[in-house]
């Protein structure tokens, strides 16, 4: 169990956060979400210890043990990765060293007989015999190869250092985790391997993450971080976002009866109880939320962007024809004779294990790159907006102000319609005369999606959009884009964000396509779960 009694944290004078009380319990996990800036991982750091609070406390028994994913990739180079994963387990760790070294003693005298006889009991009650097989489970686990276990940490390619630092944490059995950011650069089969480790997992997890897929199928709890106050709700993160529009709009119906507003909520909180997602962690869920009464329901007062596409006009029947594509990107061909007819009103979502090849793939239909073989033909009713990967090239050193960068791309140039539309954009007051270049990338992103809008084009091509953005922009852009008319070709890392906007799946593989018109989780279950969402 953690305890915090009365914390607050002040930065120069403000509160980041202040008078928080929540306890965390043993069999549930919570997912703490917040915009970007909010404090979600300074809350993380706060709760494990890392950070103090400027008042209140955090209370953990002196008998629990609680590990945390580290953030520092290049921390362990110089150890082997078995020892990496063992240190999840501080103690566990030490006493083997203890071992080693009293056996490694040429004077080995009786009293060091004591010690180890010691240490050896200690060692066999920690399972300590059982330690390397459990460090193999746990990267076999997350798709790497048993062998690795016996390799140094530097020889390691980022992803896979990802993945070591991740069963460090998860391992030995700790009666606390906290993770953040645990699904960043996992492919498809390691999430999914996670998500059925925590179901299974009786001890206390506390994750922030941008992964609503993530959060949906592990989470019993939210923690909301919003405006200075952090409040604890049962259920998953759908369940948090839904029943909080849901309270938002009865709110604003202050004339409608209280009775009916009650009953409306109630058979909303039914409904949810039986919810899809793993069986195990739906069930867990379907209990909290029989017992929630209408005052624990979130009246989150969190303000999301206004996303929404329309076209100018409707396109005709040939949406774009791809013939033999191909392309060699520093030596590598990362596009084989790719050929593929979009038709109207598909949303195709391209995925594959080379993100690159994707980001080609979008550049040359954007016209910023020539292919080395094969052509491309959008119909002549079509108009297109592109989502570049890389925006750099719209910010970097352009100190124009926000509302004069947009202006370029608008018919309508008076500043009272660019106010009002950058205000949807959450850009008010002030902010619209911030100079472009010192935007953060949360912020350029919302730039680039009201560029977008203002063209009024009937396809959309996205590579990547969601990066950097918070859970609040993200589900914005979800919903826009399931609601636009037109075409849809993108790329993600988010797999809600694919599962509920495309109607069709094309992997980019070295051999050319496999192209499906199915959505996500069918062609996930197809593959046996092995495909990337272009991660990077």
């Amino acid at each position: 169990m953690i305890t915090v009694s009365d914390v607050s944290l002040s930065f120069d004078g403000s509160n980041l956060f202040s008078g928080v009380n929540l306890k965390f319990l043993p069999g549930n996990c919570y997912g703490v979400i917040g915009a970007n800036g909010a404090g979600k991982s300074t809350f993380l750091r706060i709760l494990n210890g890392e950070l103090e609070p400027s008042r209140g406390e955090v209370i953990i028994p002196p008998e629990v043990r609680m590990s945390v994913l580290k953030q520092d990739h290049y921390a362990y180079d110089s150890f082997p990765v078995l020892d990496t994963v063992i240190m999840g387990n501080a103690r566990l760790y030490e006493i083997m060293r203890q071992k080693d070294a009293l056996y490694a003693k040429e004077d080995f005298s009786d009293e060091d007989g004591i010690l180890a006889g010691e240490l050896e009991a200690e060692f066999a009650e920690m399972n300590g015999w059982e330690a390397e097989s459990d460090a193999s489970k746990l990267i076999q686990g997350l798709g790497l190869p048993e062998e690795l276990l016996y390799q140094e940490m530097s020889s390691l390619t980022g992803n896979e250092k990802v993945k070591i630092l991740l069963a460090q944490a998860l391992f030995g059995n700790p009666d606390i985790i906290l993770l953040d950011e645990p699904t960043n650069h996992l492919d498809i089969a390691a999430i999914d391997w996670l998500e059925d480790f925590l179901l299974d997992y009786e001890g206390t997890v506390i994750v922030v993450s941008h992964d609503r897929h993530f959060l949906n199928t592990v989470c019993t709890h939210i923690v909301d971080i919003d405006y200075t106050q952090i409040k604890l709700y049962v259920g998953n993160y759908e369940f948090w976002y839904q029943s909080s529009q849901l309270m938002q709009k009865m709110m604003k119906l202050q004339n409608k009866k209280n009775e009916e507003k009650i009953k409306e909520l109630q058979s909303f909180i039914e409904r949810f109880s039986a919810n899809k997602s793993k069986s195990k962690q739906a069930t867990s869920r379907r209990k909290l939320l029989e017992k929630l009464t209408v005052e624990e329901m979130p009246a989150s007062s969190r303000r999301y962007p206004f996303i929404g596409f329309t076209m100018d006009r409707e396109a005709g029947k040939d949406i774009l024809s791809v013939e033999g594509l191909s392309k060699t990107v520093d030596g590598v061909k990362v596009l084989n004779q790719v050929s593929f007819i979009v038709r109207k009103g598909e949303k195709i979502a391209f995925v594959g294990e080379n993100e690159i090849a994707v980001t080609t793939l979008f550049r040359i239909l954007a016209g910023e790159l020539e292919p080395d073989e094969g052509s491309f033909k959008w119909g002549v009713s079509t108009s297109q907006s592109y989502f570049p990967n890389d925006n750099s090239a719209y910010f970097d050193g352009n100190q124009t102000s926000i509302i004069d960068w947009l202006k370029q791309y608008s018919q309508d140039e008076t500043e009272t319609y660019l106010r009002g539309f950058l205000g949807r954009m959450l850009f008010s007051g002030d902010d619209v005369y911030k100079p472009v270049s010192v935007l953060s990338g949360g912020e350029k992103v919302r730039c680039m999606f009201s560029r977008m809008m203002l063209y009024g084009s009937n396809v959309l091509m996205l590579d990547r959009p969601t990066n950097h953005l918070d859970l609040e922009s993200i589900t914005a852009v979800n919903n826009g884009l399931c609601d636009f008319k037109g075409n849809i070709l993108f790329a993600s890392h988010d797999h809600e964000f694919i599962q509920t906007i495309a109607n069709r799946i094309i992997e980019l593989t070295p051999d050319g396509i496999v192209d499906k018109f199915t959505n996500y989780d069918d062609y996930v279950a197809s593959k046996g779960g092995h495909v990337a969402a272009s991660e990077g």
